[in-house]
């Protein structure tokens, strides 16, 4: 009863959107609040964005910012380029959980929970936006892990995922617990990996394209186990472990029985437990020193069942020829020594100018991170 009750909760919790500690700040006081590293600064670049979570650069300095509960997707531009975006279009309202969007030559894709849109024109209506066309209608219905990220991959294709429709289980279509892709026209749909619990954030590392990708570990194996994970995908068929292992050795309680963690691809880098590692980019840009190019940015949202809250940051895991070797804080400050919990980032996106996007799902707003040399 004990564990149907844990489950029943964290269902609720995962469908009203829980933050711990959800008394909102102001997001001015809360950006005084942060930790940056010494010569980096961090403002607002957009508010009043409910449930902001991934983000996606278009043409012409236009930001696309999804959303999860409120339904709607929208278009932020600095027009003035003082650094924060002074315009904002809504380009969707009334979709069923619209986390991801992704931008190719004029169109809008979006991901809700079962299907992907197409905005085509975009740019040029963003004031009165199209109806968008189905590119593909056929993903599960679940809420449960039901957030799709969505990118553009090096060959073209719409890469996303699809989350194991519960805590643990061993679900009967393979599309779940998945990665996947498909042609933008909706053709060509295949599985590229399997045995991925929750993936809400993936990228290719520059010099090699080899695509990494965060997943969210199980629940109630208690405060540090499993760990969350960092996996590189490098061919199809490929399964990491879910439902059976987790982490690299981590036979579950429940469905590890009989089975060896040796016979799935392990992950490369290891996050502490119940972190929520979601939105992760590769930084590309030249305004950061050069300790931060070609690394990798993660969005750690935090943690909603822990008894010692973890997470809550942006962490930077540096590479050294092509694999992760180590990690460190880039900013943290959202979660207070008191506990409580300020803001929570989902997704990070690097601008041509080299500054990076942070969104806060949890007090609706964007961030934007510069450096300036001789600070």
């Amino acid at each position: 009863m004990k564990h149907l009750k844990s489950i029943l909760v964290s269902a609720l919790l995962f469908g009203l959107g829980f933050s711990a500690c959800a008394q909102q700040t102001a997001p001015e006081d809360v950006i005084a609040k942060l930790n940056v590293p010494q010569g980096f600064s961090i403002s607002l670049f957009a508010r009043n964005l409910p449930n902001v979570r991934s983000l996606a650069f278009g043409d012409d300095g236009v930001v696309f910012a999804g959303t999860g509960r409120e339904g709607k997707v929208y278009a932020l531009q600095d027009k003035d380029r003082d650094g924060a975006a002074e315009t904002l279009y809504v380009l969707a309202d009334g979709l069923t959980m619209p986390n991801g969007v992704a931008y190719k030559d004029g169109a809008l894709y979006v991901a809700e929970i079962s299907r992907i849109l197409r905005y085509d024109n975009v740019l040029q209506n963003l004031a009165s936006p199209p109806k968008p066309s189905v590119v593909y209608d056929k993903l599960p219905t679940d809420r449960h892990h039901g957030w799709k990220y969505l990118r553009i991959g090096p060959d073209g294709k719409l890469y996303t995922a699809v989350g194991a429709p519960c805590n643990i289980c061993n679900p009967e279509r393979p599309v779940y617990a998945s990665l996947v892709r498909v042609d933008t026209d909706g053709n060509n749909f295949e599985i590229l990996g399997r045995g991925i619990r929750n993936t809400v954030g993936f990228d290719w590392q520059p010099g090699t394209e080899g695509l990494f990708f965060s997943d969210n570990g199980r629940d109630y194996l208690g405060d540090d186990l499993p760990p969350d994970e960092l996996n590189r995908w490098s061919r199809i068929g490929e399964h990491f472990g879910y439902p059976f292992c987790h982490g690299d050795a981590i036979a579950d309680p429940e469905y590890g029985k009989g089975k060896q963690c040796s016979d799935y691809t392990p992950p490369v880098w290891k996050f502490n437990a119940h972190v929520a590692a979601l939105g992760i980019r590769f930084y590309r840009g030249e305004q950061f020193p050069e300790h931060y190019r070609n690394q990798l940015f993660v969005a750690q949202h935090g943690s909603w069942n822990r008894s010692v809250p973890d997470g809550y940051r942006v962490v930077l895991v540096t590479f050294r020829d092509n694999k992760p070797v180590d990690q460190e804080v880039f900013i943290d400050g959202w979660l207070t020594k008191e506990e409580k919990v300020l803001g929570r980032p989902v997704d990070v996106l690097t601008l041509p100018d080299g500054s990076l996007l942070i969104s806060d799902d949890q007090l609706g707003v964007i961030y934007k991170v510069q450096y300036k040399r001789g600070k």
